[in-house]
């Protein structure tokens, strides 16, 4: 983006550039062909199809200005220049120009040199302010080619001429050659009138005027020249030499061609026109079409003639005041009303300085305070103030709205990691900007890269693709979006680069404008992510392996059943659910086995811990347990050795496995069920259609203490009971209490488990599914059926 930008402000100012060079151009060729302005345009248009080359490199050419360009057409497309040194693509020699080279000992006059002499002085006519600066201009130029010693720039006024401008004499000389008149000899005619060169050479050669005779033998080879303008002599230069030499034809050539070079830029330098009042509306019309801040100030003049203030009479379209008041919105405003703080500054001294002597005057950069809306604000100007008439003419440049914007540019370039680059292929120039330096790690002090220096830095695997990008954009023109790595003092650097290439109407690239940007951090975040995402991979490899050899070993130790059993005269059903929280397998597990005298035997509980630990103790537990009861020992007897077992397994994060358990015996002969239980929820019975909540015996939970005491209770069963052992999972909410999900339990189990088949469980599952589990869920359904239900039984 800055790239794309930077070349269309290139693009602009060469388009406004364009027009005055072509001009000057036009000017030397007319000089130097004697012909008109079109002729002089066709020659130009000529001369850039014999050399291969554009109208603007023609035209800089021809004022001397730069290298010719020979050798680079046709190359668009064909890789690395055959002649160059090693054949590289990055060999910059093969994108450039050769020098032309050109005799410094030629002869004064020569053709070569009087384009050169025209080309650097109508570069120079762009920077004089008045006739003085403009007379030491043209001696500057003319002291080389035609050995000129002094230049005297005369306005004609009838008969007479007034000297306003001139370089190589004092003040004294000055004097003497204030005012000249015509001499009056028909020998020789006024050039003011004939429009023609005097060339007075020798002591006593002719002169068109009287001059005072002591400096006449000084400078014994004078020229008059006449200032043609539109067809209209109102200024004579005069040329002195103190050589009694003759002017040469090529010298005199060249003389002609300066002055007449000059013709343009003396109107502009003229003295002041005549105090008149300018058509306002006319003004009005003119500044509507400018851009920028220009206004036309009238003098508002006290009773005693002084001026006390100025009013705006006209306005561009771009200026505005502190009260933001913009264009023409200006028109009638006082200069103090809208400008306060200007009063008694320099600013307002060069008004009164300007309108008494009719000098244009060019303020330095000053600081404005204005105030808006209470807070002061400080803006940098320059202001250019001419006289019109009795008007003033004033326009100004606001340097802080530049700064600003460099400013922002600079912000961009640091935030964005960008350094952007600049390549001109006709003078052989390339500009960094200072992040540039910083993205390379280099010495500023050392400049920009050059071409050949950038192999050195990239990375041989990188190298082959950036040839290539270098290919399109040097030799076919090519935008290019590019990445690649170089080699710094403090490591490796990822670097893109973003460049286009601004064409002339051939193809052939003239300018290389783009950036380059560190990608380094990004990349580094990449890799850094990349790894992650490596190492997040495996670990979730190996927990789904884990899950899935727990899954597996949890269905081996603990095998669900297909559907309802009947064990000593009791319908039993079992759930296990694990809770939904990754691939984590828990440590809930139940036992319904019928003993060897025909006893029932229930046990459910819960190991603390998910995975493979926590399967590993929730199988040695119900082994354990099964094996403790089937060989004669009680309850309670059983739930103390399995604390002792406990207190010798250690957890993976230190001390002692934990457990809950609920351990139950019914004897079919009596209809008695007797339990115990390990820091476990108490069952929940549901008797003809009303669910309780058991009341448990004493017992703390496994692993907690090595001298824990379990007490025992029993319970006498009736037809159409329903019994539910289960693990806290089934009633665990986030942000409820267990004594609240017990209550909600039995709610639901009176509702659901009434009916008395042993599929309700499932049921009663689904009705206090919650959608955020938080842990795995076991439960067993223990019935006693009805006499008609046992028949039912019996027969399937």
């Amino acid at each position: 983006m800055v790239a794309r930008q930077r070349a269309e402000i290139v693009d602009l100012q060469r388009i406004a550039a364009l027009l005055p060079v072509l001009e000057r151009a036009k000017g030397a060729v007319m000089v130097q062909e004697g012909c008109s302005a079109q002729d002089a345009y066709e020659i130009l248009l000529d001369r850039c199809a014999a050399g291969d080359r554009t109208l603007v490199e023609e035209c800089w050419l021809t004022l001397g200005a730069i290298r010719p360009l020979t050798g680079r057409r046709g190359r668009r497309g064909r890789g690395a220049d055959p002649g160059s040194a090693d054949g590289s693509v990055f060999a910059s020699a093969q994108y450039l120009a050769p020098v032309r080279p050109t005799s410094r000992a030629s002869a004064a006059g020569t053709g070569g040199d009087a384009a050169m002499l025209l080309g650097r002085l109508g570069l120079s006519l762009a920077t004089v302010r008045d006739l003085h600066d403009l007379a030491h201009c043209l001696l500057d130029e003319l002291r080389t080619g035609t050995e000129a010693d002094a230049v005297l720039i005369y306005s004609s006024s009838g008969a007479r001429l007034r000297l306003v401008g001139h370089a190589g004499i004092d003040d004294l000389d000055a004097s003497r050659w204030q005012s000249l008149t015509v001499a009056g000899t028909e020998a020789v005619r006024d050039p003011v009138d004939s429009h023609e060169p005097v060339w007075s050479e020798g002591p006593e050669g002719s002169e068109p005027y009287l001059v005072p005779d002591a400096t006449a033998r000084r400078w014994p080879s004078r020229a008059w020249l006449p200032v043609n303008a539109g067809g209209q002599v109102d200024e004579v230069v005069a040329v002195l030499r103190t050589t009694d030499r003759a002017f040469t034809s090529d010298e005199r050539g060249v003389l002609v061609g300066a002055v007449q070079l000059c013709a343009g830029r003396m109107t502009t330098l003229d003295s002041p026109a005549p105090h008149k009042r300018p058509r306002v509306d006319a003004v009005q019309q003119i500044f509507d079409a400018l851009p920028g801040s220009v206004i036309l100030l009238a003098p508002l003049r006290g009773p005693d003639g002084t001026v006390e203030d100025f009013r705006i009479e006209a306005a561009a379209p771009g200026s505005v005041d502190v009260a933001d008041r913009k264009g023409r919105e200006l028109i009638g405003q006082r200069v103090l009303e809208c400008y306060p703080t200007v009063a008694g500054t320099e600013v307002w001294k060069g008004y009164q300085e300007v309108l008494a002597t009719g000098k244009p005057f060019a303020s330095e950069p000053f600081v404005y305070e204005e105030v808006v809306a209470g807070i002061p604000r400080h803006s940098s100007f320059s202001l250019h103030v001419s006289r019109l008439g009795e008007h003033l003419v004033v326009s100004w440049t606001r340097h802080d709205i530049a700064a600003r914007q460099e400013q922002r540019l600079t912000a961009l370039q640091r935030l964005g990691n960008l350094g952007w680059a600049d390549w001109n292929l006709v003078t052989d120039t390339i500009t960094w900007s200072p992040y540039a330096f910083a993205i390379f790690d280099r010495d500023q002090s050392l400049g920009p890269m050059r071409l050949e220096e950038l192999p050195e830095h990239v990375l041989p695997e990188d190298l082959p693709e950036l040839t290539r990008a270098a290919q399109r954009l040097l030799g076919d023109g090519a935008a290019i979006d590019q990445p690649f790595r170089i080699t710094t003092r403090t490591g490796v650097r990822h670097l893109r680069i973003v460049a286009e290439a601004v064409t002339d109407a051939d193809g052939t690239t003239l300018e290389v404008h783009g950036f380059f940007q560190d990608l380094s951090r990004q990349r580094d975040a990449e890799l850094a992510l990349l790894s992650s995402e490596r190492a997040v991979s495996a670990q979730r490899g190996l927990l789904q392996a884990e899950r899935k050899m727990a899954a597996r070993l949890q269905q081996a130790l603990l095998p669900l059943p297909n559907g309802p059993v009947m064990l000593a005269g009791l319908w039993t059903n079992a759930l296990y659910h694990p809770a939904e929280r990754g691939i984590s397998v828990g440590g809930d597990w139940y036992s319904a086995i019928e003993l060897p005298d025909g006893d029932a035997l229930f046990v459910v509980g819960d190991v603390m811990g998910h995975g493979i630990n926590a399967v590993a103790s929730m199988a040695q537990l119900r082994f354990t347990a099964k094996g403790m009861i089937i060989t004669g020992s009680s309850l309670t007897d059983a739930l103390t050795r399995l604390n002792a077992l406990l207190m010798h397994l250690k957890a993976p994060t230190g001390g002692h496995t934990t457990a809950t358990m609920i351990v139950a015996r019914y004897r079919p002969a009596n209809r008695t069920l007797t339990w115990a239980q390990a820091g476990h929820l108490p069952p929940v019975l549901v008797r003809a259609g009303q669910a309780v909540i058991v009341d448990r015996p004493a017992g703390l939970l496994l692993g907690a203490t090595p001298a824990p005491r379990f007490a025992q209770a029993s319970l006498q069963l009736q037809e159409g009971d329903q019994l539910l052992l289960f693990t806290d999972g089934l009633i665990e909410r986030p942000g409820q209490d267990l004594q609240r999900g017990l209550e909600n339990l039995a709610t639901a189990a009176a509702a659901v488990l009434r009916t008395g088949r042993p599929e309700s469980l499932a049921a009663l599952h689904a009705s206090l599914a919650h959608a955020e589990r938080p842990d795995d869920v076991c439960a067993l359904h223990v019935s006693l059926p009805s006499g008609a239900s046992a028949e039912e039984a019996a027969d399937m």
